[in-house]
Protein backbone atom coordinates (compact mmCIF):
# COMPACT_ATOMS: atom_id res chain seq x y z
CA UNK A 1 0.00 0.00 0.00
CA UNK A 2 1.44 3.39 -0.95
CA UNK A 3 1.70 6.32 1.41
CA UNK A 4 -0.23 8.34 -1.17
CA UNK A 5 -3.21 6.02 -0.82
CA UNK A 6 -3.15 6.47 2.94
CA UNK A 7 -3.05 10.24 2.64
CA UNK A 8 -6.17 10.13 0.44
CA UNK A 9 -7.95 8.24 3.19
CA UNK A 10 -9.30 5.63 0.79
CA UNK A 11 -7.49 2.39 1.69
CA UNK A 12 -6.96 2.29 5.46
CA UNK A 13 -7.12 -1.23 6.93
CA UNK A 14 -10.69 -2.35 7.69
CA UNK A 15 -12.30 0.38 5.57
CA UNK A 16 -13.40 -0.10 1.92
CA UNK A 17 -11.74 2.13 -0.65
CA UNK A 18 -13.72 5.24 -1.44
CA UNK A 19 -15.38 4.68 -4.82
CA UNK A 20 -14.39 6.77 -7.80
CA UNK A 21 -16.90 9.44 -8.83
CA UNK A 22 -18.88 8.52 -11.95
CA UNK A 23 -19.83 11.94 -13.35
CA UNK A 24 -22.65 10.71 -15.60
CA UNK A 25 -24.41 8.80 -12.82
CA UNK A 26 -23.84 11.59 -10.32
CA UNK A 27 -25.43 14.09 -12.70
CA UNK A 28 -28.46 11.83 -13.14
CA UNK A 29 -28.66 11.36 -9.37
CA UNK A 30 -28.44 15.12 -8.72
CA UNK A 31 -31.20 15.68 -11.27
CA UNK A 32 -33.49 13.29 -9.42
CA UNK A 33 -32.72 14.81 -6.05
CA UNK A 34 -33.43 18.30 -7.39
CA UNK A 35 -36.77 17.15 -8.79
CA UNK A 36 -37.68 15.61 -5.43
CA UNK A 37 -36.38 18.35 -3.14
CA UNK A 38 -37.21 21.55 -5.01
CA UNK A 39 -39.57 20.56 -7.84
CA UNK A 40 -36.91 21.27 -10.47
CA UNK A 41 -37.81 20.92 -14.14
CA UNK A 42 -35.71 18.08 -15.52
CA UNK A 43 -35.63 19.35 -19.11
CA UNK A 44 -34.22 22.69 -17.92
CA UNK A 45 -31.85 21.43 -15.23
CA UNK A 46 -30.13 18.56 -17.06
CA UNK A 47 -28.55 20.70 -19.82
CA UNK A 48 -27.32 23.08 -17.11
CA UNK A 49 -25.75 20.24 -15.12
CA UNK A 50 -23.99 18.89 -18.19
CA UNK A 51 -22.58 22.28 -19.15
CA UNK A 52 -21.59 23.16 -15.59
CA UNK A 53 -19.66 19.92 -15.14
CA UNK A 54 -18.20 19.69 -18.62
CA UNK A 55 -19.93 16.37 -19.33
CA UNK A 56 -20.03 15.70 -23.07
CA UNK A 57 -20.34 12.94 -25.63
CA UNK A 58 -21.23 9.46 -24.45
CA UNK A 59 -21.19 10.47 -20.79
CA UNK A 60 -23.71 13.24 -21.48
CA UNK A 61 -25.93 10.80 -23.37
CA UNK A 62 -25.70 8.31 -20.49
CA UNK A 63 -26.54 10.94 -17.86
CA UNK A 64 -29.53 12.12 -19.87
CA UNK A 65 -30.84 8.60 -20.46
CA UNK A 66 -30.44 7.61 -16.81
CA UNK A 67 -32.03 10.78 -15.46
CA UNK A 68 -34.95 11.10 -17.86
CA UNK A 69 -35.51 7.36 -18.18
CA UNK A 70 -35.62 6.81 -14.43
CA UNK A 71 -38.04 9.70 -13.91
CA UNK A 72 -40.36 8.29 -16.57
CA UNK A 73 -40.23 4.80 -15.11
CA UNK A 74 -40.70 5.61 -11.40
CA UNK A 75 -44.14 4.03 -11.18
CA UNK A 76 -42.95 0.71 -12.58
CA UNK A 77 -39.65 0.71 -10.71
CA UNK A 78 -41.23 1.40 -7.34
CA UNK A 79 -43.52 -1.61 -7.79
CA UNK A 80 -40.47 -3.78 -8.53
CA UNK A 81 -38.58 -2.37 -5.52
CA UNK A 82 -41.60 -3.07 -3.31
CA UNK A 83 -41.62 -6.68 -4.49
CA UNK A 84 -37.93 -7.04 -3.57
CA UNK A 85 -38.02 -5.41 -0.15
CA UNK A 86 -39.70 -5.71 3.22
CA UNK A 87 -40.06 -1.91 3.15
CA UNK A 88 -42.46 0.05 0.98
CA UNK A 89 -40.70 2.56 -1.29
CA UNK A 90 -42.22 5.49 0.61
CA UNK A 91 -40.55 4.17 3.76
CA UNK A 92 -37.08 4.19 2.20
CA UNK A 93 -34.94 7.29 2.74
CA UNK A 94 -35.50 9.39 -0.46
CA UNK A 95 -31.79 9.87 -1.31
CA UNK A 96 -31.27 6.11 -1.08
CA UNK A 97 -34.46 5.34 -3.00
CA UNK A 98 -33.45 7.61 -5.89
CA UNK A 99 -30.10 5.82 -6.21
CA UNK A 100 -31.84 2.43 -6.19
CA UNK A 101 -34.28 3.63 -8.85
CA UNK A 102 -31.34 4.60 -11.05
CA UNK A 103 -29.95 1.10 -10.63
CA UNK A 104 -33.29 -0.54 -11.43
CA UNK A 105 -33.57 1.52 -14.62
CA UNK A 106 -30.12 0.36 -15.72
CA UNK A 107 -31.01 -3.25 -15.02
CA UNK A 108 -34.42 -3.29 -16.68
CA UNK A 109 -34.32 -0.73 -19.51
CA UNK A 110 -30.72 -0.38 -20.72
CA UNK A 111 -28.07 -2.61 -22.26
CA UNK A 112 -25.66 -2.01 -19.39
CA UNK A 113 -24.51 -5.43 -18.13
CA UNK A 114 -26.14 -6.39 -14.84
CA UNK A 115 -22.89 -6.67 -12.90
CA UNK A 116 -21.81 -3.22 -14.08
CA UNK A 117 -25.20 -1.67 -13.27
CA UNK A 118 -25.19 -3.11 -9.74
CA UNK A 119 -21.56 -2.26 -9.08
CA UNK A 120 -21.87 1.33 -10.34
CA UNK A 121 -25.05 1.92 -8.34
CA UNK A 122 -23.52 0.57 -5.13
CA UNK A 123 -20.54 2.87 -5.67
CA UNK A 124 -22.97 5.76 -6.08
CA UNK A 125 -24.79 4.86 -2.85
CA UNK A 126 -21.52 4.58 -0.93
CA UNK A 127 -20.35 7.90 -2.25
CA UNK A 128 -23.57 9.90 -1.88
CA UNK A 129 -25.61 8.15 0.83
CA UNK A 130 -23.34 5.99 2.98
CA UNK A 131 -21.67 2.64 3.51
CA UNK A 132 -24.50 1.13 5.57
CA UNK A 133 -27.30 1.89 3.07
CA UNK A 134 -25.20 0.37 0.28
CA UNK A 135 -25.83 -3.10 1.73
CA UNK A 136 -29.60 -2.58 1.53
CA UNK A 137 -29.28 -1.30 -2.04
CA UNK A 138 -27.09 -4.24 -3.01
CA UNK A 139 -29.65 -6.73 -1.73
CA UNK A 140 -32.49 -5.06 -3.66
CA UNK A 141 -30.59 -4.74 -6.91
CA UNK A 142 -29.37 -8.33 -6.91
CA UNK A 143 -32.99 -9.48 -6.59
CA UNK A 144 -34.07 -7.15 -9.39
CA UNK A 145 -31.28 -8.48 -11.62
CA UNK A 146 -32.73 -11.99 -11.36
CA UNK A 147 -35.54 -11.19 -13.84
CA UNK A 148 -36.02 -9.05 -16.93
CA UNK A 149 -38.66 -6.33 -17.19
CA UNK A 150 -41.29 -8.54 -18.83
CA UNK A 151 -40.98 -11.11 -16.05
CA UNK A 152 -41.27 -8.44 -13.35
CA UNK A 153 -44.36 -6.96 -14.99
CA UNK A 154 -46.00 -10.38 -14.90
CA UNK A 155 -45.50 -10.25 -11.13
CA UNK A 156 -46.21 -6.64 -10.18
CA UNK A 157 -48.83 -5.43 -12.72
CA UNK A 158 -52.52 -6.15 -12.10
CA UNK A 159 -54.11 -8.49 -14.68
CA UNK A 160 -55.27 -6.56 -17.74
CA UNK A 161 -58.61 -8.37 -17.88
CA UNK A 162 -59.49 -7.54 -14.27
CA UNK A 163 -57.97 -4.06 -13.87
CA UNK A 164 -57.07 -2.57 -17.28
CA UNK A 165 -56.37 0.90 -15.89
CA UNK A 166 -54.13 -0.45 -13.12
CA UNK A 167 -52.38 -2.75 -15.59
CA UNK A 168 -51.55 0.09 -17.98
CA UNK A 169 -50.56 2.31 -15.07
CA UNK A 170 -47.86 -0.11 -13.87
CA UNK A 171 -46.72 -1.36 -17.28
CA UNK A 172 -46.33 2.14 -18.75
CA UNK A 173 -45.49 4.01 -15.54
CA UNK A 174 -48.29 6.60 -15.47
CA UNK A 175 -50.53 7.46 -12.50
CA UNK A 176 -53.88 5.70 -12.81
CA UNK A 177 -55.82 8.97 -13.00
CA UNK A 178 -53.78 10.05 -16.04
CA UNK A 179 -54.31 6.66 -17.72
CA UNK A 180 -58.05 7.05 -17.16
CA UNK A 181 -58.10 10.62 -18.52
CA UNK A 182 -56.11 9.67 -21.63
CA UNK A 183 -58.32 6.64 -22.21
CA UNK A 184 -61.35 8.95 -22.23
CA UNK A 185 -59.59 11.40 -24.56
CA UNK A 186 -58.92 8.71 -27.19
CA UNK A 187 -62.51 7.51 -27.03
CA UNK A 188 -62.17 4.60 -24.62
CA UNK A 189 -59.92 2.44 -26.79
CA UNK A 190 -57.47 0.62 -24.48
CA UNK A 191 -55.19 -0.47 -27.33
CA UNK A 192 -54.78 3.13 -28.47
CA UNK A 193 -54.35 4.23 -24.86
CA UNK A 194 -51.47 1.78 -24.52
CA UNK A 195 -49.88 3.12 -27.72
CA UNK A 196 -50.20 6.68 -26.39
CA UNK A 197 -48.65 5.78 -23.04
CA UNK A 198 -45.81 4.00 -24.79
CA UNK A 199 -45.17 7.07 -26.94
CA UNK A 200 -45.08 9.20 -23.77
CA UNK A 201 -42.13 7.10 -22.61
CA UNK A 202 -40.08 7.65 -25.74
CA UNK A 203 -37.56 10.45 -25.70
CA UNK A 204 -38.69 13.02 -28.29
CA UNK A 205 -36.51 14.36 -31.05
CA UNK A 206 -35.48 18.00 -30.92
CA UNK A 207 -37.95 19.99 -33.04
CA UNK A 208 -36.92 23.31 -34.54
CA UNK A 209 -38.81 26.16 -36.17
CA UNK A 210 -37.31 28.41 -38.84
CA UNK A 211 -39.09 31.70 -38.28
CA UNK A 212 -40.30 32.88 -41.69
CA UNK A 213 -38.44 35.82 -43.15
CA UNK A 214 -35.59 35.25 -40.69
CA UNK A 215 -34.41 31.70 -41.32
CA UNK A 216 -35.15 28.89 -43.77
CA UNK A 217 -35.56 25.14 -43.60
CA UNK A 218 -32.61 24.83 -45.98
CA UNK A 219 -30.41 26.68 -43.50
CA UNK A 220 -31.38 24.25 -40.73
CA UNK A 221 -30.91 21.25 -43.01
CA UNK A 222 -27.46 22.50 -43.98
CA UNK A 223 -26.69 22.66 -40.25
CA UNK A 224 -27.62 18.99 -39.77
CA UNK A 225 -31.40 18.96 -39.34
CA UNK A 226 -34.02 17.21 -41.44
CA UNK A 227 -37.35 18.69 -42.64
CA UNK A 228 -40.37 18.13 -40.40
CA UNK A 229 -43.25 15.94 -41.48
CA UNK A 230 -45.99 18.60 -41.38
CA UNK A 231 -44.93 22.13 -40.47
CA UNK A 232 -43.71 24.24 -43.42
CA UNK A 233 -41.28 25.91 -41.01
CA UNK A 234 -40.29 22.85 -38.98
CA UNK A 235 -37.23 20.62 -38.81
CA UNK A 236 -35.81 17.95 -36.52
CA UNK A 237 -32.27 17.91 -35.20
CA UNK A 238 -31.08 14.32 -35.13
CA UNK A 239 -28.00 14.98 -32.99
CA UNK A 240 -26.02 17.79 -31.41
CA UNK A 241 -26.85 20.86 -29.38
CA UNK A 242 -29.51 23.09 -30.98
CA UNK A 243 -28.00 26.09 -29.23
CA UNK A 244 -24.88 25.62 -31.35
CA UNK A 245 -26.81 26.44 -34.55
CA UNK A 246 -26.25 30.01 -35.70
CA UNK A 247 -29.93 30.54 -36.52
CA UNK A 248 -30.98 29.44 -33.02
CA UNK A 249 -28.30 31.51 -31.32
CA UNK A 250 -29.50 34.58 -33.22
CA UNK A 251 -33.20 33.89 -32.41
CA UNK A 252 -34.02 33.49 -36.12
CA UNK A 253 -34.91 29.88 -35.33
CA UNK A 254 -35.83 28.16 -32.09
CA UNK A 255 -36.63 24.87 -30.43
CA UNK A 256 -40.40 24.40 -30.75
CA UNK A 257 -42.62 21.33 -30.95
CA UNK A 258 -44.12 20.81 -34.38
CA UNK A 259 -47.72 20.81 -33.08
CA UNK A 260 -47.00 24.07 -31.28
CA UNK A 261 -45.97 25.59 -34.60
CA UNK A 262 -49.04 24.31 -36.40
CA UNK A 263 -51.70 25.50 -33.95
CA UNK A 264 -50.27 29.02 -34.20
CA UNK A 265 -50.16 28.82 -37.98
CA UNK A 266 -53.77 27.58 -38.13
CA UNK A 267 -54.90 30.82 -36.47
CA UNK A 268 -53.10 32.88 -39.13
CA UNK A 269 -54.72 30.90 -41.96
CA UNK A 270 -58.35 31.71 -41.11
CA UNK A 271 -59.65 34.23 -43.70
CA UNK A 272 -60.93 37.53 -42.27
CA UNK A 273 -62.73 40.48 -43.84
CA UNK A 274 -60.10 42.77 -42.32
CA UNK A 275 -56.91 42.11 -40.43
CA UNK A 276 -54.19 44.01 -38.63
CA UNK A 277 -53.89 43.52 -34.87
CA UNK A 278 -53.16 40.20 -33.16
CA UNK A 279 -52.93 39.20 -29.48
CA UNK A 280 -51.07 36.36 -27.76
CA UNK A 281 -52.68 36.41 -24.31
CA UNK A 282 -50.50 33.96 -22.36
CA UNK A 283 -47.36 34.27 -24.42
CA UNK A 284 -44.58 33.05 -22.12
CA UNK A 285 -42.08 31.59 -22.68
CA UNK A 286 -42.53 32.81 -26.25
CA UNK A 287 -42.44 29.93 -28.73
CA UNK A 288 -45.78 30.65 -30.40
CA UNK A 289 -45.29 34.41 -30.04
CA UNK A 290 -41.97 34.17 -31.88
CA UNK A 291 -43.63 32.45 -34.83
CA UNK A 292 -46.70 34.72 -34.83
CA UNK A 293 -44.43 37.76 -34.70
CA UNK A 294 -42.54 36.60 -37.80
CA UNK A 295 -45.73 35.81 -39.73
CA UNK A 296 -47.33 39.11 -38.67
CA UNK A 297 -44.41 41.09 -40.06
CA UNK A 298 -44.77 39.32 -43.42
CA UNK A 299 -48.52 40.01 -43.61
CA UNK A 300 -48.43 43.59 -42.36
CA UNK A 301 -50.10 42.80 -39.03
CA UNK A 302 -48.93 43.76 -35.55
CA UNK A 303 -48.68 41.46 -32.52
CA UNK A 304 -49.21 42.29 -28.86
CA UNK A 305 -47.83 39.57 -26.58
CA UNK A 306 -48.75 39.49 -22.91
CA UNK A 307 -47.90 37.38 -19.90
CA UNK A 308 -48.81 37.62 -16.23
CA UNK A 309 -45.27 37.01 -14.98
CA UNK A 310 -42.49 39.50 -15.57
CA UNK A 311 -39.74 36.92 -16.12
CA UNK A 312 -41.85 35.09 -18.72
CA UNK A 313 -42.65 38.35 -20.48
CA UNK A 314 -38.91 39.02 -20.67
CA UNK A 315 -38.44 35.64 -22.34
CA UNK A 316 -41.08 36.61 -24.90
CA UNK A 317 -39.35 39.92 -25.51
CA UNK A 318 -36.08 38.12 -26.22
CA UNK A 319 -37.67 35.75 -28.74
CA UNK A 320 -39.65 38.34 -30.73
CA UNK A 321 -38.48 41.15 -33.01
CA UNK A 322 -41.39 43.46 -33.84
CA UNK A 323 -44.02 42.50 -31.26
CA UNK A 324 -44.98 44.73 -28.37
CA UNK A 325 -44.61 42.77 -25.11
CA UNK A 326 -46.43 43.67 -21.89
CA UNK A 327 -46.91 42.22 -18.42
CA UNK A 328 -50.65 41.81 -18.01
CA UNK A 329 -53.27 39.61 -16.37
CA UNK A 330 -55.40 38.10 -19.13
CA UNK A 331 -58.40 37.85 -16.80
CA UNK A 332 -58.19 41.61 -16.08
CA UNK A 333 -56.65 42.96 -19.26
CA UNK A 334 -55.53 46.52 -19.94
CA UNK A 335 -56.58 46.46 -23.61
CA UNK A 336 -59.97 47.65 -24.81
CA UNK A 337 -62.70 45.14 -25.75
CA UNK A 338 -62.96 44.19 -29.41
CA UNK A 339 -59.52 45.56 -30.26
CA UNK A 340 -58.05 42.48 -31.96
CA UNK A 341 -58.65 40.56 -35.16
CA UNK A 342 -56.94 37.36 -34.03
CA UNK A 343 -56.33 36.13 -30.48
CA UNK A 344 -54.24 33.17 -29.40
CA UNK A 345 -55.06 31.78 -25.97
CA UNK A 346 -52.52 29.11 -25.07
CA UNK A 347 -54.13 28.44 -21.73
CA UNK A 348 -52.36 27.24 -18.58
CA UNK A 349 -53.16 23.55 -18.17
CA UNK A 350 -52.06 20.25 -16.64
CA UNK A 351 -49.48 19.73 -19.39
CA UNK A 352 -50.53 16.11 -19.91
CA UNK A 353 -49.74 16.54 -23.60
CA UNK A 354 -46.03 17.15 -22.96
CA UNK A 355 -45.16 14.16 -20.76
CA UNK A 356 -42.52 13.05 -23.29
CA UNK A 357 -40.51 16.23 -22.76
CA UNK A 358 -41.21 16.69 -19.04
CA UNK A 359 -40.62 13.23 -17.59
CA UNK A 360 -41.32 14.25 -13.98
CA UNK A 361 -44.59 16.07 -14.74
CA UNK A 362 -46.72 12.94 -14.48
CA UNK A 363 -45.74 12.55 -10.82
CA UNK A 364 -46.08 16.26 -10.04
CA UNK A 365 -49.65 16.75 -11.21
CA UNK A 366 -52.68 15.83 -9.14
CA UNK A 367 -56.31 15.52 -10.31
CA UNK A 368 -57.35 17.89 -7.53
CA UNK A 369 -55.72 20.74 -9.50
CA UNK A 370 -58.06 20.35 -12.48
CA UNK A 371 -61.07 22.32 -11.16
CA UNK A 372 -58.87 25.32 -10.40
CA UNK A 373 -57.22 25.12 -13.82
CA UNK A 374 -60.48 24.76 -15.73
CA UNK A 375 -61.91 27.72 -13.84
CA UNK A 376 -58.93 29.81 -14.95
CA UNK A 377 -59.24 28.49 -18.52
CA UNK A 378 -62.89 29.57 -18.66
CA UNK A 379 -62.12 33.05 -17.35
CA UNK A 380 -59.30 33.47 -19.87
CA UNK A 381 -61.46 32.25 -22.76
CA UNK A 382 -64.21 34.71 -21.79
CA UNK A 383 -61.56 37.44 -21.78
CA UNK A 384 -60.20 36.34 -25.15
CA UNK A 385 -63.67 36.54 -26.68
CA UNK A 386 -64.11 40.00 -25.19
CA UNK A 387 -60.77 41.05 -26.71
CA UNK A 388 -61.58 39.95 -30.27
CA UNK A 389 -63.90 41.95 -32.53
CA UNK A 390 -67.08 40.46 -34.02
CA UNK A 391 -66.00 38.38 -36.99
CA UNK A 392 -62.54 37.91 -35.51
CA UNK A 393 -61.10 34.55 -34.44
CA UNK A 394 -59.83 33.09 -31.16
CA UNK A 395 -57.58 30.03 -31.12
CA UNK A 396 -58.06 28.16 -27.84
CA UNK A 397 -55.04 25.89 -27.28
CA UNK A 398 -54.04 23.57 -24.46
CA UNK A 399 -51.05 21.26 -24.15
CA UNK A 400 -53.41 18.69 -22.70
CA UNK A 401 -55.96 16.33 -24.26
CA UNK A 402 -57.92 16.07 -20.97
CA UNK A 403 -61.60 16.47 -21.90
CA UNK A 404 -62.28 18.77 -18.94
CA UNK A 405 -59.61 21.17 -20.22
CA UNK A 406 -60.57 21.01 -23.89
CA UNK A 407 -64.07 20.24 -25.15
CA UNK A 408 -65.80 21.03 -21.85
CA UNK A 409 -64.26 24.52 -21.67
CA UNK A 410 -65.08 25.35 -25.30
CA UNK A 411 -68.65 24.04 -24.93
CA UNK A 412 -69.37 26.78 -22.39
CA UNK A 413 -68.99 29.54 -25.03
CA UNK A 414 -70.84 27.79 -27.86
CA UNK A 415 -73.63 30.39 -27.83
CA UNK A 416 -71.16 33.24 -28.46
CA UNK A 417 -69.16 31.77 -31.35
CA UNK A 418 -69.18 29.89 -34.61
CA UNK A 419 -66.87 26.92 -34.14
CA UNK A 420 -64.75 26.47 -37.24
CA UNK A 421 -63.44 23.08 -38.33
CA UNK A 422 -59.82 23.47 -37.26
CA UNK A 423 -58.77 20.53 -39.43
CA UNK A 424 -59.53 22.56 -42.59
CA UNK A 425 -56.70 24.94 -41.68
CA UNK A 426 -54.23 22.09 -41.14
CA UNK A 427 -54.65 20.15 -44.40
CA UNK A 428 -51.12 18.74 -44.21
CA UNK A 429 -51.86 16.82 -41.00
CA UNK A 430 -53.89 13.58 -41.00
CA UNK A 431 -55.51 11.94 -37.99
CA UNK A 432 -56.58 15.04 -36.08
CA UNK A 433 -59.88 13.51 -34.97
CA UNK A 434 -63.52 13.86 -35.90
CA UNK A 435 -63.62 17.67 -35.69
CA UNK A 436 -64.47 20.42 -35.41
CA UNK A 437 -61.47 20.55 -33.12
CA UNK A 438 -57.94 19.38 -33.91
CA UNK A 439 -56.12 17.05 -31.52
CA UNK A 440 -52.46 16.19 -32.00
CA UNK A 441 -51.01 12.99 -30.49
CA UNK A 442 -47.51 11.65 -29.75
CA UNK A 443 -48.37 8.19 -31.06
CA UNK A 444 -50.01 9.48 -34.25
CA UNK A 445 -47.99 12.56 -35.15
CA UNK A 446 -44.80 12.36 -33.10
CA UNK A 447 -45.70 15.67 -31.43
CA UNK A 448 -47.00 16.85 -28.11
CA UNK A 449 -50.73 16.24 -27.55
CA UNK A 450 -51.98 19.76 -28.30
CA UNK A 451 -55.66 20.62 -28.61
CA UNK A 452 -56.92 23.40 -30.90
CA UNK A 453 -60.35 25.03 -31.23
CA UNK A 454 -60.89 27.92 -33.67
CA UNK A 455 -63.77 30.14 -32.59
CA UNK A 456 -65.17 33.00 -34.70
CA UNK A 457 -66.94 35.60 -32.58
CA UNK A 458 -70.51 36.29 -33.67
Amino acid sequence: MSQGANRRGGNRPGRPAKPARDEARNAAYDLMRAVDERDAYANLLMPHLLRQRGITGRDAALATELGYGTLRGLGTYDEVVAACSDRAPEDVDPPLLDAIRLGVHQLLKTRIPAHAAVSATIDLVRLRVGEGPSKFANAILRKVAGRDLAAWLEIVAPPADKDPIGHLSVVHSHPAWIVSALRDAVGGDFAETAALLEADNERPRVALVARPGRATIDELVDAGAEPAAYSPYGAYLTEGDPGALAAVGEARAAVQDEASQLVALALTRVPLDRDGLWLDMCAGPGGKAGLLDAVAVQTGARLLAADLQDHRARMVWRTTKEAKVVVADGTRPPWRPGAFDRVLLDAPCTGLGALRRRPEARWRRDPSSIPELTGLQRRLLDSALDAVRPGGVVAYVTCSPHLDETRAVVADVADRVDTLDAREFLPEVPGLGDGPYAQFWPHRHGTDALFLALLRKR
